[in-house]
């Protein structure tokens, strides 16, 4: 039998290892989370395994948990007790936990290739800038930035009148077309801050991406079978958005984003069919015109694990 234990914490690549960890780019934790994972859970483990120091009761799971800023042991990952629920895309860019009744409805937007969606701010300095790069911190910027583009799609939930915590495997699921034969498939799920935070003004409608990835619309039946995608046929789409631990306060609201494409953080796509995109022409890169269902037979949504609030 296999020993397995997991750890996650909120930090960009390597923060753990150096003092502090008390924020992320515009995002506070209340305390200095790499400090307490070196201190509280990596010497622990050490000192066990390699020195025979301690009863080595170690919790299956230790992760943060965003949005409370705390530390949390469970017995197993995803934890026994949580829920799967979807929240749907829905007309007027609402967003619940209702499944639609629609029998007609779809978000649509143009993509194009020659004018991408960046994945953070303009000018994006180089990675290893030796100026200064934001590179470490880009997952927890401000997505407000792209919230005037016509080619993003948003839905979100009202004020929430209770927290909400995910806890385990996120999956966007959607139902879209596409005018081309190829078409790239991001989706973020985000927490929205109140207008007013009084202790930080600054944060006031901040938009937190807690979760965002893509999928290349080919590869949407294995990556072992690119596909040319019918034009204007209604295909389902999952996107692995992986796994989270996070709690959407009460006041706040939940937001998914959609959109196709990331630049340059993943490829341009031609949107046309090519064998190979990296060999593709100049002219293979076309605008085409996709569409998001949002009815009882095409219910895009974004499916979480809901952990029962234990407080």
């Amino acid at each position: 039998m296999g020993v397995n234990y997991f750890v996650m914490g909120p930090w960009s690549h390597g923060q753990w290892s150096r003092p502090g960890g008390d924020q992320l780019g515009s995002v506070r934790f209340g305390s200095n989370t790499a400090d307490e994972f070196r201190a509280r859970l990596q010497a622990p483990w050490f000192a066990y395994w390699l020195r025979g120091k301690g009863d080595g009761k170690f919790a299956e799971a230790q992760l943060f948990e965003g949005g409370d800023d705390r530390w949390r042991r469970f017995d197993a990952w995803p934890p026994r007790n949580v829920v799967r629920r979807n929240l749907y895309l829905l007309s007027g860019g609402r967003l619940a936990f209702d499944a639609p009744t629609d029998t007609a409805g779809f978000d649509a937007y143009v993509s194009d290739p020659a004018h991408p969606v960046p994945y953070r701010p303009r000018p994006v300095e180089l990675t290893y800038d030796p100026r200064g790069s934001l590179w470490a911190q880009w997952m927890t910027e401000d997505q407000r930035f792209v919230d005037d583009r016509p080619d993003v799609l948003t839905w979100q939930t009202g004020p929430l009148e209770q927290d909400v915590t995910i806890a385990g495997d996120i999956a966007g699921r959607l139902f879209a077309s596409t005018t081309g034969a190829d078409a790239d498939w991001v989706v973020k799920l985000i927490d929205v801050y109140p207008d007013t935070v009084p202790d930080r003004p600054g944060m006031g409608g901040y938009e937190l991406m807690v979760a965002g990835d893509v999928l290349r619309g080919r590869y949407r039946r294995g990556f072992e079978r690119p596909e040319p995608i019918p034009a204007g046929a209604i295909e389902q789409y999952t996107v692995d958005l992986h796994q989270q631990l996070y709690r959407f306060q009460r006041g706040h609201r939940i937001m998914v984003q959609v959109q196709s494409t990331w630049f340059p953080l993943y490829d341009r796509n031609p949107q046309t069919w090519v064998d190979n995109i990296f060999l593709a022409t100049a002219e293979a890169y076309r605008p085409q015109t996709h569409r998001i269902y949002r009815t009882g037979r095409y219910p895009s949504h974004v499916e979480v694990m809901v952990l029962p609030d234990s407080r």
